[in-house]
């Protein structure tokens, strides 16, 4: 009986702990959190009547223990140095110029790239698997002893769950409190008379400075990592190894970061993360670009203050506080309902701004949002204004929640949710309101630029019934007389218009490809099909598979091209636009089969005699299909020195694994064999 007692408690705890792993660490949580909570409680009350099996790895320990008499100062065993800042592409160009120079290399390097959170810098140190050390930055060279309030940090393990771990690993990142959480705490200070906080970071550092563990614990303060400290023996080679170890081990990452090649693809990514910073819950206010490799880290070395090897890319954040007054929800061009806060007019960035978008239902729901509520509306870098969070203790008890539509607010549709995903849309082809947005980006500059196609006389061209779809565009200049006639239009106008339509017939196919408004297909997607194809006609030809063979394409934006052009709407867009003379493009020259035609293959490591791209670029040549993660679908890995967790999950799924003379080898093999 007492051994069952015992292994039951160690299965809670294991139990909690996958749990704690899977809400905070994988974002995709299998219990509600009153199940979680009564596993809890179970596992808690075990341990009150069986205290001899009691330990502090517990789970149940990390409400925390009892409050402390003061704060310790240790030393770091490496400084915890701060980081360089810029806050512009030419700031981050010069630094990546800086960096080849000192390394003597003209070729792109691995750069990590991430969220800069805005938090409060922590190191946690663990002995044999076990959380031992808590600590502050500090001056970079010592700091506090928190160990108390590390104990409590939201996601962290008091014990990892990996195996083959250092002696010692010392993780760093971030502590921070998530905007919602930051919302409740302010309303409770209020509630109980006290003075807010006036940020989530200042909520944060108070946190870490009390005494009381419980009080800590209150406030749920949470943990990102996003370095490595002092680790003994250290076996990683890069800054990605790293993370993926430590995510396995249970410890939350920072989200989302990505390891890319060259200057360019991290500025193009660090612009595709500035436009979804309000999908976050927790404040950013920039990025980190890191060199990866660890041994090219050690050969860069640090300043006096800063290591050479990172720069903080950062934006301006301006904030401003308004109230929203409405909340409707508009149609876009694929039929997304979009909730719209209207907001009372407030100053923000030397602009005034009255309206800010609430994405879609799920964000509403994670804001808290009600119609009468005073919101953090904020505007970071050049992306428009979102809503950062909820005011919870302005509340005045007459705000009125928002009921997201059933059905399309334009054409009264039944509205549906995506299969998997989080936006809800109008189905209906026909609908309004997705026929002017479609049309109005249809005309846009970054898809067939016709000058003077504006809004404004898009819907005018709808409600007269002049433009039903892309191809009326083309037929006005068989209309003139009745486009004269409408409002603030002239002979002159029209004609301006006409010449306007007239010359993007020409436009090349990337950019009608871009106007279509095929989901998933942005002007990235369209040039690449448009360089891998030549031709519509081609693309035409191709079945979901084929066009996911396409670097860069993949199966989700391969199955929706295939299903545009596929369709009745699709086939009679097409048909149409043909008849109407368009630019459907120019074939491109026959290729030659390729000795990899048809493999997938993945290269991961340094190699001594090609670049990442340069050999991306001849697996393509050669008719394979260059890819960026391991699969059951991978042919084979080549690897090169310091090969990581690519390396890794191929022996794991046991994939044939290449050196680079192997695969220059093979390469010669297979092309005499023809």
């Amino acid at each position: 009986m007492t051994r069952s007692i015992q292994a039951e408690i160690e299965r809670l705890r294991d139990e909690i702990q996958r749990h704690n792993t899977l809400y905070y660490v994988e974002a995709r949580p299998e219990i509600s959190d009153l199940e979680f909570d009564r596993l809890l409680q179970t596992l808690t009350e075990l341990e009150r009547k069986h205290p001899e099996y009691d330990s502090p790895d517990s789970p149940t320990h990390k409400v925390g223990g009892e409050p402390i008499s003061g704060f310790t100062t240790v030393p770091h065993r490496l400084p915890m140095l701060s980081i360089d800042n810029v806050y512009d592409e030419e700031g981050v160009r010069e630094f990546d110029v800086r960096i080849r120079k000192l390394i003597e290399s003209d070729a792109p390097l691995e750069y990590a790239v991430e969220y800069k959170v805005d938090g409060v810098a922590v190191s946690l140190i663990y002995e044999q698997g076990r959380l031992v050390q808590g600590l502050t930055r500090g001056d970079g060279r010592q700091g506090d002893d928190i160990t108390h309030n590390a104990r409590t940090l939201l996601g962290v393990p008091l014990k990892l769950r990996s195996q083959h771990i250092p002696q010692t690993l010392e993780i760093r990142g971030e502590a921070l409190i998530n905007n919602a959480d930051f919302a409740h705490v302010r309303a409770t200070q209020v509630a109980a008379g006290e003075q807010p906080f006036a940020n989530p970071r200042n909520a944060t550092a108070g946190a870490l400075k009390l005494l009381d563990p419980k009080l800590c614990a209150q406030r749920r303060v949470r943990f990102f990592a996003h370095s490595a400290g002092f680790v003994e023996p250290d076996r990683f080679h890069g800054h990605q190894e790293f993370l993926s170890f430590v995510a396995h081990a249970g410890v939350p990452v920072t989200p989302r970061v990505k390891v890319l090649t060259g200057i360019d693809d991290v500025l193009t990514h660090c612009q595709m993360l500035m436009e979804q910073i309000h999908e976050l819950e927790f404040e950013v206010d920039g990025f980190v670009i890191k060199v990866n490799d660890f041994e090219m880290r050690r050969r860069l070395g640090t300043t006096s203050k800063s290591p050479r090897w990172v720069i903080a890319y950062k934006f301006e954040r301006y904030e401003g506080i308004s109230r929203i007054e409405d909340i409707t929800v508009q149609v876009g061009k694929t039929g997304t309902l979009t909730p719209v806060a209207h907001l009372a007019p407030v100053e923000i960035a030397g602009t005034t701004v009255s309206r800010a978008s609430l994405h879609n239902r799920d964000e509403l729901q994670r804001l808290g949002v009600r119609i009468g509520d005073w919101v953090v509306v904020e505007k970071a870098g050049k992306i428009i204004p979102h809503v950062v969070r909820v005011e919870e203790h302005r509340r005045e008890g007459h705000e009125r929640e928002f009921l997201f539509p059933q059905h399309c607010p334009e054409c009264q549709t039944h509205a549906v949710q995506d299969e998997g995903g989080v936006y809800i849309r109008c189905p209906n082809p026909n609908c309004p309101a997705q026929l002017r947005e479609s049309l109005r980006f249809f005309a846009s500059r970054g898809a067939m630029d016709i000058e003077g196609l504006g809004i404004k006389l898009i819907e005018q061209l709808t409600e007269t019934g002049l433009v039903r779809s892309f191809a009326d565009i083309y037929r006005l200049k068989n209309r003139r007389d009745e486009l004269i006639n409408l409002e603030r239009m002239a002979e002159k106008s029209a004609d301006n218009l006409l010449v306007g339509i007239e010359a993007s017939r020409a436009r090349p196919l990337w950019r009608l490809l871009t106007g279509l408004t095929i989901r998933h297909v942005d002007s990235r997607t369209a040039q690449i099909l448009a360089d891998e194809f030549g031709t519509l006609d081609e693309i035409l030809k191709q079945s979901s598979e084929q066009l996911s063979a396409v670097n860069e394409i993949g199966p989700v934006i391969a199955q929706s091209v295939y299903d545009y052009f596929h369709s009745p709407i699709g086939e009679s867009i097409v048909a149409e636009l043909r008849e109407l003379g368009l630019n459907f493009g120019t074939p491109v020259a026959p290729r030659q089969a390729g000795v990899l035609a048809g493999k997938t293959i993945v290269v991961t490591g340094t190699l001594q005699n090609y670049t990442r791209d340069s050999i991306k670029e001849l697996i393509h040549k050669e008719g394979g299909k260059p890819a960026g993660s391991v699969s059951k679908q991978t042919d084979f890995v080549v690897a090169g020195e310091k090969a990581g967790s690519k390396l890794d999950k191929a022996r794991d799924l046991g994939i044939r694994i290449l050196t680079e003379s192997e695969f220059t080898a093979l390469l010669e093999e297979l092309r005499q064999s023809l």
